[in-house]
């Protein structure tokens, strides 16, 4: 402890976060980075491989449907409607002649032109081609002959071929047109590994392998033989089953050859990421939102919600009220079928999507992709851009693509890979929220059962109403008024600009009127949004001094790791004080 309160961060960082790389996947991106980096590698989550098939598929994902029903569509119209009479725009059927509103026009390219030509830029098809140089045949010759032939080498000696890349990943997977002889993998898919009966689990954890790997050597320039030399920490979100832990476990361990690993939450690690020690973690991933609370540096299982959608929704939500309102030009753009024009709705997304009262429009630049055909570019004014990220409030706006998911009753795991598995023992005169630890007794909130697996909560509502409910599940109002007063938003879509506000204002309304809270707060991020889970995860690993619930190579390989095993999975809900203390020094 003396050693923790004299050091500088700086060189805590470095004298403990260089042979600690920290692992955060997620549905759309894979962040990985040594600990003593202020950012990571953030790559998109893809690899595509090359294929010789017949008939050829684009995607693995042969389910996905983005079809939407009658039903679906009258939902989405309704929550449109709604919407715009909040933002006090146009309804869906109005035409621009009907000015039943005093219009506000928001120019955004008017309010930042430099990110936005930026964002604009044409995203170019990936070349798919790896050149190969081989020298021709000199077997017979002397050692006179080859000395008097080395000066005129020229074309017939060396040849220069064209060869199909075996495997592609990250940015380049997603740029490929669908002429070339590949297929897009995605292993991960809303929160879960992305098992089907056309992607099978030994497909999955092949591709998880295959990415992190490349970008180990290729980006983190740290090769195989070096790789018994460092030690890992997977930052996993709360939507991955028992099972899919210890399948990434097995990846870091046994395929990457890292020499020890440990586990830890998202909503934990961005709690301390952001320096806090006890907030409502709000996490708006590409394709699942997630809110958890923490207290204390220690994770409540029992306040865990998940929801179907994300970034991405928004980005589809955006192509469809184009669409609607006629102002999309005469292009064929399927975001699912041809993911290319998903990055391009992306940027777009990023660029000109806010929440603000009024009428929001701006010009930009939208981009056709014909396979085999050089990108064309179309000057587009687009509408309705405050409409989009409001679907999170309302998600029968954001109808998200079918995905069936497989049969998961073989999947599920009786132990709790986030849980300490030691053997509670606990004394008659105890309560029933306390359990027996190595070193004293430690709270089980809720009286969370320490073997049954965590529920996982899916539910499709609104995002204030799913922060209210996370909140108010802990029964406490003092935990309640602190936690309400503690919302911190993570994620690429935090970085919406007008959400923070929005979710301020609609938390409170969602707030049940017999309840004693009157004040919500949204906290602004000290780091970015998209990387603090990061973040976190490489300061937790390196205030580990004890590293008592890391897990070794040796051990998991050959023997696993068990309940009476001595050996824990990670201790996440109940972290060492030291680590505590230091963050909130």
């Amino acid at each position: 402890m003396d050693y923790l309160k004299t050091v500088v961060p700086s060189q805590l960082l470095a004298e403990r976060g260089s042979n600690l790389v920290v692992i955060n996947p997620g549905s759309a991106n894979v962040r990985i980075g040594l600990a003593q980096q202020d950012v990571p590698v953030s790559v998109p989550h893809f690899i595509a491989r090359r294929t010789n098939a017949v008939p050829k598929m684009d995607v693995q994902d042969q389910t996905l449907n983005s079809k939407v029903t009658t039903v679906q569509y009258m939902d989405r119209e309704r929550a449109y409607d709604i919407i715009s009479s909040l933002l006090k725009i146009r309804h869906l059927e109005e035409e621009v002649e009907d000015n039943q509103y005093l219009q506000k026009m928001g120019r955004l390219d008017a309010i930042a032109p430099q990110s936005n030509v930026k964002k604009e830029t044409v995203i170019p098809w990936t070349n798919v081609f790896e050149k190969s140089v081989s020298s021709s045949s000199v077997e017979g010759e002397s050692s006179t002959q080859k000395e008097a032939n080395a000066s005129s080498v020229d074309e017939e000696h060396i040849v220069s071929e064209k060869r199909y890349k075996e495997s592609i990943f990250g940015d380049e997977a997603l740029r490929i047109s669908s002429a070339e002889p590949y297929c897009l993998h995605r292993p991960i898919r809303r929160g879960h590994l992305n098992i089907s009966l056309h992607y099978p689990l030994q497909q999955v954890i092949e591709d998880i392998h295959a990415i992190w790997d490349w970008i180990l050597v290729e980006k983190l320039h740290i090769p195989h033989s070096e790789r018994h030399m460092y030690c890992a920490v997977l930052v996993v979100p709360e939507t991955f089953d028992n099972r899919e832990i210890k399948e990434l476990l097995s990846v870091i361990l046994r395929d990457l050859c890292f020499s020890t690993a440990v586990v830890h939450q998202e909503g934990l690690a961005a709690v301390f990421g952001n320096g806090l020690s006890t907030a409502c973690v709000v996490n708006i991933g590409a394709q699942v939102t997630s809110v958890i609370c923490i207290e204390d540096g220690a994770a409540l299982p029992s306040t865990q919600i998940s929801l179907r959608y994300g970034g991405e929704d928004i980005s589809r939500c955006l192509l469809w009220a184009q669409r609607h309102h006629k102002t999309w030009p005469q292009i064929r753009t399927d975001p699912i079928a041809k993911p290319i024009n998903l990055l391009m709705l992306n940027r777009l997304k990023e660029s000109h999507c806010i929440i603000r009262e009024g009428e929001v429009e701006t010009v930009a630049l939208v981009h056709s992709y014909e396979d085999g055909a050089t990108p064309t570019s179309h000057r587009t004014k687009l509408v309705a851009l405050n409409v989009p990220p409001m679907g999170l409030f309302y998600p029968n706006l954001l109808t998200p693509d079918v995905y069936p998911p497989p049969p998961r009753t073989w999947f599920s795991d009786n132990e709790d890979m986030l849980e300490d598995t030691s053997d509670f023992s606990r004394r008659a005169d105890m309560s029933d929220g306390y359990y027996s630890g190595g070193g004293g007794f430690f709270p089980m909130w809720d009286s969370y059962p320490v073997y049954q697996a965590r529920p996982k909560k899916q539910e499709c509502i609104g995002l204030a109403e799913a922060i209210t409910e996370s909140i108010l599940s802990t029964r406490r109002i003092e935990l309640q008024r602190k936690l309400f007063c503690s919302i911190q938003l993570i994620g690429g879509v935090a970085l919406t600009q007008g959400l923070l506000s929005s979710v301020e204002d609609r938390v409170l309304h969602s707030i049940p009127s017999h309840e004693a809270v009157d004040t919500v707060e949204v906290l602004q991020s000290r780091t970015n949004a998209a990387m603090v889970s990061w973040k976190g995860g490489a300061i937790l690993g390196i205030l580990d001094f004890t590293r008592d619930a890391w897990i070794h190579r040796d051990d998991w390989i050959n023997n696993g790791i068990h309940v009476d095993s001595g050996r824990k999975y990670k201790d996440s809900y109940f972290l060492q004080a030291q680590a505590v203390c230091y963050i909130n020094n």
